[in-house]
This record gives C-alpha cells, sequence and structure tokens, in this order.
C-alpha cells in the first residue's frame, strides 16, 4: 500500500552520503605554533555519576564566506550551541561576553582573550557558498588552555540541508571532547495528538532530534500507537486501529510506502524490530493472556516465544540480538524479565516496590529502561541487565514510554499530567540530571529515537 501524499520532504529521504556530497579526506589540521604543541592533544570530559560541572565552550558565528552566507553561519552556530547545552555536558558562553571578534577561521585564534572569558574549548567555523551552488562548511575545535586544534573537517552539501551538517558538526565535537559518540544527527518518531480528549487525533510524526523539521506520515483518520524504529533501516513500525482488529504496520520513510506485517487474530501490542531489521517481536493476546511471537519479515513466518496463562507484553531485543527484555505480570503484578531472544526460560529483574513496565535495552547493551509506577507516581528509571544497580531518573504524574538516544547516554520519555492538558516529550540524562522539555508543535507521545543517520 502506497500513501504517496504522506511522502515525507526531501531531507528526510536523503542519507548523510547523499547530504555531503564530498568531505575532506584529511579534514582541516591547522597546528597553532604555540609553545610547539602538536595538533592533536588529548582533551576528554569525564563524566561521573554524580555532581558535574558542564564544560565552558566558546562558539561565535560561522563566518560568512561570501557576503550572503551571513544568515546560514548563524543558523548553524545556534543549532550547534543548543545541542552541546541540551546534552548538560557543556555550558555554551554568550557571545556577548567574547572577546576577539572571529573573521579568519585560517588563522589561530587570540587563545589569551578566549582563556580571559573561562572558555576551555572554541570553534571556529566558516559557510561559503560555492560557483555550483552547493555551500561548504568548515569547522575547527581549539583547546584553548594547550592552543590547540583538537579537530577539523569541511563538507559540501546542498544548502537546505545546512541543519543537518549542523547537527553532523555538534556530534564530531560531542565524540573528540568525551570520547562516546554523539546522538544529534538523529530522528525522533512519536504520536502527535489534537483535539479534546474525548475526540483526540492521533498521527505518526517525524522531526529531528531537537523538535525541528516536523513531518506527519499519517492523515489521522486512524489511531496510531507505539511506533518504533528499525536500527538498521529507515522504517518504522507500528500499530494503526482502523475500522477492524488493530494491525502492524511497515512505514519506509525514505519512499513513503507503507505495508500491513500480518493480519493477526485478537490483538496485537507493542511490535519492536530485531536489531538487525530482519524480524518483529510483538505480544499477541489469546484470550486473557497475551505472549511473545516473533516474525520473520521475508517468510513472513511467525514463531512463538512465551505460552503462559499471564499477560507477557512490551519485548525489547538486546543490541546483539540474543536475549530479549519484556514485561509479565506472571508473579502477580507487572514486573520485567529476560530470556534468550529465541525463549526458554525467563529470568526477574526487578525487585523493587510497584510494578514495572515497557522495559527498553540500550544501544550500549549495559542498561534497560523502563517505567515503574507505585505510590501514586509514574517514575522513569534504569538498571542493569541483570536488574542491580536500579537508578530513577524522574518520577511524577504519568511519565512512560522511555526510549534512548542512539549512543545510550540520554533517555526521551512523555509525560502526561492530566486534567485538560496533554502529554509533551522530555529527555533526562542515565544520571538523573538535566531533565528538559523537548518541543513540538502539539501534545506529544510514544516517542521512539532512530539510530544515527548514515
Amino acid at each position: 500500500m502506497t500513501d504517496k501524499d504522506e511522502l515525507p520532504d526531501m531531507p528526510f529521504r536523503l542519507s548523510r552520503r547523499q547530504v555531503i556530497a564530498g568531505m575532506a579526506s584529511t579534514g582541516l589540521l591547522m597546528g597553532a605554533h604555540v609553545g610547539g604543541a602538536s595538533a592533536q592533544a588529548p582533551k576528554r570530559i569525564i563524566v561521573p555519576e554524580g555532581e558535574f560541572t558542564p564544560l565552558p565552550i566558546a562558539i561565535p558565528n560561522f563566518v560568512a564566506g561570501t557576503p550572503g552566507d551571513a544568515e546560514v553561519g548563524v543558523g548553524v552556530s545556534q543549532v550547534i550551541t543548543n545541542n552541546l547545552k541540551r546534552s548538560g555536558l557543556f555550558a555554551p558562553i554568550d557571545q556577548a561576553a567574547f572577546i576577539e571578534r572571529i573573521s579568519n577561521i585560517d588563522t589561530a585564534p587570540q587563545f589569551q582573550s578566549w582563556k580571559q572569558i573561562n572558555a576551555q574549548a572554541l570553534v571556529t567555523g566558516r559557510m561559503t557558498r560555492q560557483g555550483d551552488g552547493r555551500l561548504k562548511a568548515e569547522f575547527r575545535l581549539w583547546d584553548v588552555n594547550t592552543a590547540q586544534q583538537l579537530a577539523g573537517q569541511q563538507y559540501f552539501t546542498s544548502p537546505e540541508y545546512w541543519r543537518r551538517i549542523a547537527h553532523i558538526i555538534s556530534d564530531q565535537i560531542y565524540e573528540r571532547l568525551t570520547g562516546e559518540k554523539g546522538y544529534f544527527d538523529s530522528r525522533v518518531v512519536f504520536v502527535h495528538e489534537t483535539g479534546s480528549k474525548e475526540r483526540r487525533v492521533k498521527q505518526l510524526a517525524l522531526m529531528d532530534q531537537d523538535g525541528a523539521n516536523v513531518r506527519y506520515l499519517t492523515k489521522g483518520s486512524d489511531l496510531v500507537l507505539t511506533p518504533r524504529f528499525s536500527p538498521s533501516t529507515q522504517e518504522i513500525t507500528y500499530m494503526e486501529f482502523g475500522q477492524g482488529d488493530p494491525r502492524v504496520y511497515l512505514f519506509n520513510i525514505e519512499t513513503g510506502q507503507r505495508e500491513i506485517v500480518g493480519n493477526f487474530p485478537g490483538m496485537s501490542f507493542s511490535p519492536r524490530f530485531s536489531p538487525d531489521g530482519q524480524r518483529i517481536i510483538m505480544s499477541l493476546q489469546q484470550g486473557g493472556n497475551s505472549n511473545l511471537f516473533v516474525m520473520d519479515l521475508r517468510s513472513k513466518s511467525m514463531t512463538r516465544l512465551t505460552d503462559t496463562p499471564a499477560i507477557d507484553t512490551s519485548p525489547s531485543y538486546s543490541p546483539d540480538g540474543a536475549r530479549i527484555c519484556f514485561e509479565s505480570d506472571r508473579g502477580g503484578k507487572p514486573q520485567i524479565y529476560t530470556m534468550a531472544a529465541t525463549g526458554g526460560g525467563a529470568q526477574r529483574i526487578s525487585f523493587g516496590e510497584g510494578s514495572y513496565s515497557t522495559p527498553v535495552w540500550s544501544p550500549r547493551g549495559d542498561y534497560i529502561a523502563f517505567t515503574k509506577q507505585g505510590g501514586g507516581a509514574f517514575a522513569i528509571g534504569i538498571m542493569k541487565t541483570d536488574g542491580s544497580g536500579e537508578r530513577i531518573l524522574t518520577s511524577g504524574y504519568h511519565n512512560e514510554g522511555p526510549t534512548f538516544a542512539p549512543n545510550g547516554r540520554v533517555v526521551m520519555f512523555f509525560r502526561d499530567p492530566g486534567g485538560s492538558g496533554g502529554p509533551s516529550l522530555y529527555t533526562v540524562d542515565i544520571s538523573g540530571r538535566n531533565e528538559l522539555r523537548v518541543p513540538t508543535p502539539g501534545f506529544a507521545s510514544d516517542p521512539a529515537w532512530s539510530p544515527l543517520l548514515s
């Protein structure tokens, strides 16, 4: 089935390779020639689990290589600033405090001027329109204290993709200064909600991780739930309630095509991809209970994984595909269990007060995030994969649906305050710091974070 009128705009259909038409193989490396220092001095933010002071970083507006590029230079600088600030690991310095005005990124900065305002890192860049219409983006990352360049790169792209370039540069800065992969060049699929609670319209929507470039993938005529990204392709699986039983769909972002995974007797819940994108695991209701099944997307063959009188639901694969975590009330109330991805014996890993639901495995493989309900509150938390080290990240009225950033460092979830309002999306660091609301055009629920765009 193809819904051509629901096709996303072009920026969502291009890979990183297509966006970056050409990239310098050696990057931009320029020694500052200060004190004989080398160009690649090590610099890392050590991020403890306790108190942490964000790294002061200066990000001037990117220089306009040609007179018409000033606006895009400001835009790129603002996107990078917002990305790094929202990560909670960086403290961008107000541009009003800058002493030096960067006008040429090919000469070394006046490092003393940046030390005076306590900048520990400095980003300089330039945006230049080429004769063929493409946009050339260049940036350099400097260690202010050692007067050394830590990174430098240049990219060529079509002008309309300047935001993507800003996210890619943000990821490079993040990785060079933390040693971890960034997560800014990624997207989030979610359920966009409008209307009163009695007549709520729910559409499948897609946006950049910072809330920009929202696109609607369905029209809202049918109810959509639990969208989930494929870890390996630009596909989404989700549930849709139409005229009959709910159906599980696949939606290809690149082509705008969607297809029915299958028609299942009874209710189906919580479809999610395997790490290789070749299978979908889900919960199917049979009478008063539900069990876990996995479908091979090529052969359409189904394999039953659990067979209990309980309600087993919300399955999620480990990143290596060897195990799954899921929610089950087989012990009397909802708890989190793990078992081999092929089925077999399951081990309960949640033992705190209250009930546990919506478990999801971190892309790094080290944690499982969950929703915990008890004492009139809904908490979002994480635990190690054996159930130890449980940590509540945030608690309040009706928090639900955690999803990890591609690097496993940040969790997104939704919160519904009740009353006449509606749900909103939030992010929080896995340390429990830096809770932030994610801007969306309306009410929003059920987020799912994509892998890094390739």
